[in-house]
């Protein structure tokens, strides 16, 4: 029998619409009184009148991919934040985007897929995203937290010490990428260590293949994966494999065509769009820059609420890689850091289930033969890391061997 994180969960269809629409006047009012970023962008809107689907899709969209600019003009959150609401901490995320807490329980809703995985109170929980600036770490440790499981605050890396927590320590779920699930897994094979204890996870931060998921069943995990970003918190989570992910309460999500207002029919792929009803950083026509489509029907669990299809790429060259997101503004700074390079370009690749990066970066040999060709390629993977945080290959090209096709990033992950 099912058992439910929120009594909402459960409810019907009908209902949960018409008390989320309920809830959107006041909602907006509210952020127009007391942010001054929506003070601004919905000077000229009567809140009472944004009641339905039809007439929230007139409002205006807040693009992810807009907060770099936006909170440079005005930090630290760009003015989204409201003046009545509480803000305890920010973290930085690739970008630089900063992304704001507040420290009450699960503020980022994360129970609800701890929950759906099969986590219970007592677990003990080994979780492995970052902990340092990037507010990953918090998101799954409050999640965890809030459906009474114990947490291990692991981290990411650091193999050889997490593989001897495990033993020690027994826990029965983890949380984190799947990559790194991948990781530790395959060295415990090698090394022969014993980590049978691992029999749950809750896995987020890239996209899952259903080919890893099979290697995770068969030396006994059940993963289920999340869909959550750190500004919105959690959106969508599984309950069952391959089924989709259910969107979690107290979000309205919209499916939008790629750089227009206008939602897309059911079932066609477009940009996830989320309006978070949070009373502190509200949310309001978000773009998330990830492309999705909407799931027909409900979930096998009984949860009722709509379901998307999960992570089907990007609306703009922006990539996550390793759980966390490499803009193309990032690339270019890379590429400012020397006068060789007039033009890169950002390859991500998957080998065995881990992404890998590889800048091309075109360099004039014929002008510049007096060039120290190894010394610049070790300045540009020193810059590639310090501006991504992440390891990738640098290679130097011919002038006008990559493509003239406006790609910054080519992400060539296939999606299965």
């Amino acid at each position: 029998m099912t058992t439910y994180y929120h009594p909402d969960e459960h409810q019907a269809c009908q209902a949960r619409e018409q008390s989320l629409l309920s809830r959107l006047p006041t909602f907006i009012a509210n952020a127009q009184r007391h942010s001054p970023y929506y003070q601004t962008l919905l000077a000229d809107v009567n809140a009472d009148s944004i009641n339905s689907r039809a007439a929230l899709a007139q409002l205006p969209i807040t693009r992810k991919s807009d907060l770099i600019t936006l909170q440079k003009r005005q930090p630290p959150l760009a003015g989204m934040n409201t003046s009545n609401g509480h803000v305890s901490r920010i973290f930085q995320s690739p970008g630089p985007i900063y992304d704001p807490e507040s420290c009450q329980d699960d503020w980022w809703r994360m129970g609800q897929a701890f929950h759906a995985a099969g986590f219970v109170t007592g677990d003990l929980v080994q979780n492995c995203l970052s902990y340092h600036l990037t507010p990953g770490g918090f998101i799954l440790d409050s999640g965890a937290r809030a459906c009474g499981c114990i947490v291990i605050p692991a981290g990411p890396g650091q193999t050889e010490q997490q593989l001897d927590i495990i033993e020690d320590l027994k826990p029965q779920g983890y949380c984190g990428t799947p990559s790194f699930l991948n990781i530790l897994i395959n060295k415990a094979k090698v090394q022969n260590r014993d980590i049978s204890s691992l029999k749950k996870a809750l896995v987020t931060g890239e996209a899952l293949p259903k080919a890893l998921r099979d290697e995770f069943t068969q030396v006994g995990i059940n993963v289920l994966q999340a869909y959550a970003s750190a500004d919105v918190g959690l959106i969508g989570y599984e309950s069952v494999a391959d089924d989709g992910l259910i969107i979690s309460e107290n979000l309205i999500v919209e499916i939008v065509r790629p750089g227009s207002l206008e939602p897309v029919a059911d079932g066609e792929i477009g940009e996830v769009v989320v309006t978070s009803f949070n009373a502190d950083y509200p949310l309001i026509r978000f773009a998330t820059g990830d492309l999705s489509a909407i799931k027909p029907g409900q979930s096998a669990c009984g949860r009722s609420n709509m379901r998307i299809k999960g992570w089907l790429g990007r609306a703009d060259q922006t990539t996550k890689v390793k759980g966390m997101f490499v803009h193309p503004e990032q690339i270019e700074r890379v590429r400012l850091t020397t006068t060789y390079c007039p033009k890169v370009r950002l390859t991500v690749t998957q080998q065995d289930h881990q992404d890998k990066m590889h800048l091309q970066c075109e360099f004039d040999n014929t002008h510049n033969a007096d060039i120290d060709t190894q010394l610049l390629v070790n300045q540009l993977s020193d810059s590639l890391k310090q501006l991504t945080k992440l390891n990738g290959s640098v290679e130097l090209v011919a002038l006008g061997d990559l493509p003239d096709d406006g790609k910054v990033i080519d992400d060539q992950r296939v999606i299965a």
